[in-house]
């Protein structure tokens, strides 16, 4: 991705997409030309322990992992503004004025320079750059959010649904679907459901020090689930087995797909209502709705029977495409610049 050097630059914009597993940075010149793209670990939500440690890491280091990248005629260019979209940063939230903290700190930059907000509206901006649309987003968490397509100088909206943490509201995301899925298998494990070929594919890939049919490989489940490096991301790599099971015909594993393609239309739908759009243009968008086929199909049987007008585009650029624009804006209000 790396380009030569085309002229004098007034600096580098910075586009960060950090989500819960990992954290990309785009550089761009000021005047948009793509220079390099580097990878940092995931954050977690700022209000969590460890949370603006993670945040602060996850920046410094995707940025220095994309300067690694860079020709050696942009080497020594400093950073003139950057756009981060993270994961858990609520707009108009204190939570959000705490990450534009941080994000001076990490970066070295004013907080004038700076824009943070959720990475569902950074997704938005890159999916559609004009006009209005819903962005859903399904990976390890889900949200979605739109905008009615009117400028916001002339009262254009936008509005989000779901997304209010993985304790409260995961439905529609890996994370759901492989705890969904879990809780079945101990259901089957206790008796409470007929034995099914779902809970030895999901205990198998636990890969418990145990033989998944032994008595106290249930007890064993429960001690997993509950420690600090199971989370959301242990429940979300289960997703995989559901939707492969689903594929095989497996009625329990089909029926959780089913039921979290639903609500991935039904946040849709309320974005929809909110912004009287009767017939907007979506994009699906996260690891979970991309790669597990079997949950992109319900999701879509569901939002023709939600929102019938509906039709899916692919998004015309990504999250950090979105927040490179978002950090250029930022460029021609600083002064000097306009």
């Amino acid at each position: 991705m790396t380009e030569g050097h085309s002229g004098d630059s007034g600096g580098l914009l910075a586009g960060f997409d950090a989500g819960q597993t990992h954290t990309s940075c785009r550089l761009a010149t000021d005047d948009g030309q793509i220079l390099a793209e580097g990878e940092g670990p995931g954050v977690s939500h700022l209000a969590a322990e460890g949370g603006a440690g993670r945040f602060q890491a996850a920046l410094r280091l995707s940025l220095a992992n994309a300067r690694s990248r860079l020709g050696a005629p942009w080497q020594q260019e400093p950073l003139i503004a950057a756009a981060i979209g993270a994961s858990g940063i609520e707009q108009g939230s204190a939570v959000q004025g705490m990450g534009l903290v941080l994000a001076a700190s990490a970066l070295g930059l004013n907080e004038s320079h700076l824009q943070v907000t959720g990475d569902e509206r950074t997704a938005l901006r890159g999916a559609f750059p004009e006009g209005a649309g819903i962005v859903v987003i399904s990976g390890t968490g889900t949200i979605a959010v739109g905008r009615d397509g009117r400028a916001r100088d002339q009262g254009g909206r936008e509005h989000r649904c779901a997304g209010w943490g993985w304790l409260l509201d995961g439905a529609g995301s890996a994370m759901d679907i492989g705890r969904d899925g879990l809780s079945l298998s101990l259901q089957m494990a206790d008796g409470r459901l007929g034995e099914g070929p779902l809970r030895q594919a999901l205990w198998q890939a636990l890969d418990l020090d145990l033989d998944p049919d032994a008595p106290q490989a249930a007890q064993a489940i429960k001690a997993l689930v509950v420690r600090a490096d199971f989370g959301p991301a242990g429940f979300a790599r289960l997703a995989p087995v559901v939707e492969a099971m689903a594929g095989t015909g497996d009625p329990e594993a089909q029926a959780i797909l089913r039921r979290n393609g639903a609500a991935l239309a039904a946040s849709v739908a309320g974005v929809a209502r909110a912004l009287e759009l009767d017939a907007p243009a979506v994009a699906a968008l996260g690891g979970a709705i991309t790669h597990l086929e079997g949950l992109h199909q319900a999701f879509q049987v569901a939002l023709n029977q939600q929102l019938p007008g509906a039709w899916l585009q692919a998004p015309v650029g990504d999250a950090c495409s979105g927040a490179l624009a978002m950090a250029k804006e930022l460029v021609g209000r600083t002064p000097g610049n306009d």
